[in-house]
């Protein structure tokens, strides 16, 4: 069978197609079945790992670059490019026009976002246009918290004294983070600790514990433990509490026994104990005045981690030093000074039963001697009191008194010899008892006595009952009516005696 010879019209046809095929948008027609994969949706990455992107296109590309973007839009950055590279990427497949999975080495959290593989085309103008990109790929890049540093105060404290300390963090993505404090073993309270946003994509954290130092904390620690979910362990920043603790020392001085003989050497021993750090200076001073003393031990630690030391002093115990003050200074980590004194006393050959324990503290020297001068002034302040009133007493209270008229004298009463019951003294019992009535002389035939009432009551504080009569003599004379008493502002009285 012979060929089918050609029309000429199907050739005039054929050579215009042949035309259109090389043309840029015939081409694309052609790449309709370009594909392009990016099956990722989601990576989660550790800060500083490698981070791989998986991307891959049909073997029909049209003309045109592959390349990787991190993020859309106009805020998009290029991450690979055939023709520009960063240094951390690479390709997986070098020189495959159908596998361009990449790979990211050492991701820090700003590396944190969604990435595309894109295929461009060459445009008529020779500028490179999207034809087609994956769905994009999120990744999120988890950063580990830093070692946890715990700070305390800049200067030391005493013992019962609450101190702040405070554990820090940072460089940690996602924000999520747990602290704990513990003392030793045992757990502390903080408050809830603050988190801020640092950078890009990373965070800090700082806590804070308040703790109430102890005497005995010198080998304890504060531990700041930190649990992030970027950890399998969790992390530990630790603080020795003695690098912030000071236990001041306690000063005692003793001496021999005391009092001492004349030119004897009494030596003087000072106790430090009980101290923390361990850095301590101690001298001697005798009246105010420094003396040289001694060291005999250097700083030893007891069990528990504070010090001790002792220091001695020599003196003689001369007449002159009888009664000295002397003094252990000790200062303690360049703070205030602290001091105890005892007293160096000499005895006396002449005296005996003294106590040679006997050491008199200065404070109780002066209470004596307070005491005694204030007992003394009172005993002279109630004297002086009791003496202006007695003198008062004598000068205007004086006790009324009374005075005898002795009788007219008969000339057979001075004729008559002297009877031995003849009375030349006489007491006057007043009445202390005021009375408005006046009484009359009261006689007795069988009384050589005879009581007298006077106008004047005596006063309740006149002790004074009694008045003497001045060598008044009485005569046996005849009885008489008794006469009356005179009137109420005269100091006189008679006094009419009856013979037995």
């Amino acid at each position: 069978m012979e060929p089918h010879p050609r029309d000429p019209g199907r050739t005039a046809w054929a050579l215009p197609c042949l035309l259109l095929l090389a043309l840029p948008g015939v081409s694309a027609q052609v790449g309709q079945s370009f594909s392009l994969q990016q099956p990722q949706t989601k990576v989660s990455v550790e800060a500083g790992e490698t981070l791989t992107l998986n991307c891959t296109t049909s073997a029909d590309a049209a003309p045109g670059p592959v390349r990787w973007l991190k993020g859309w839009g106009s805020g998009n950055k290029t991450i690979y490019d055939q023709r520009a590279k960063d240094p951390r990427v690479t390709r997986a497949v070098n020189g495959s026009n159908t596998d361009f999975t990449i790979h990211i080495r050492n991701v820090q959290p700003e590396d944190t976002g969604t990435y595309y593989c894109v295929k461009f085309v060459k445009s008529d103008s020779g500028v490179d246009e999207m034809s087609q990109r994956g769905n994009g790929t999120e990744v999120s890049v988890q950063a580990k918290p830093s070692p946890p540093v715990v700070s305390g105060p800049e200067q030391r404290a005493r013992p019962e004294q609450p101190v702040p300390f405070t554990c820090t963090t940072g460089g940690f993505f996602p924000d999520t983070i747990t602290v704990k404090w513990f003392k030793d073993r045992n757990p502390l309270t903080a408050l809830l600790p603050k988190v801020i946003k640092w950078g890009v994509n990373t965070y800090n954290m700082s806590s804070t514990v308040m703790v109430t130092l102890q005497k005995d904390d010198v080998r304890s620690q504060l531990i700041c433990e930190v649990q992030h979910p970027t950890l399998q362990d969790p992390l530990q920043g630790r603080y020795q509490l003695s690098r912030v603790l000071r236990v001041p020392p306690s000063v005692k001085v003793r001496a021999e026994l005391s009092p001492v003989e004349v030119n004897k050497t009494v030596t003087f021993t000072c106790l430090v104990k009980e101290f923390y750090p361990a850095n301590v200076s101690v001298s001697w001073l005798e009246n105010g005045i420094e003396i040289k003393g001694k060291n005999i031990s250097q700083p030893s630690e007891l069990p528990e981690g504070l010090f001790q030391l002792r220091s001695q002093v020599e003196v003689q115990a001369t007449d002159e030093r009888n009664g000295s003050m002397i003094t252990c200074v000790v200062v303690h980590d360049a703070q205030a000074p602290a001091n105890d004194s005892a007293f160096l006393w000499i005895s006396n050959p002449g005296q005996a039963g003294l106590n040679k324990g006997f050491q008199m503290d200065k404070d109780d020297m002066l209470i004596y001697i307070v005491v005694g001068v204030v007992c003394t002034m009172l005993a002279l302040l109630v004297a002086a009191i009791l003496y202006l009133i007695r003198t008062r007493q004598i000068k205007g209270k004086s006790s009324p008194s009374a005075r005898l008229h002795e009788p007219e004298k008969s000339s057979e009463a001075t004729t008559q010899e002297s009877d031995p019951n003849n009375l030349t003294y006489a007491d006057l019992n007043f009445d202390k008892e005021r009375k408005t009535i006046r009484r009359m002389v009261e006689m007795s035939q069988q009384s050589e006595y005879a009581c007298i009432q006077t106008n004047q009551a005596p006063n309740s504080d006149d002790n004074l009952t009694y008045a003497d009569l001045d060598m008044v003599h009485l005569s046996k004379a005849p009885k008489r009516p008794a006469p009356r008493p005179e009137e109420a502002s005269s100091e006189y009285a008679s006094v009419q005696i009856t013979r037995k």
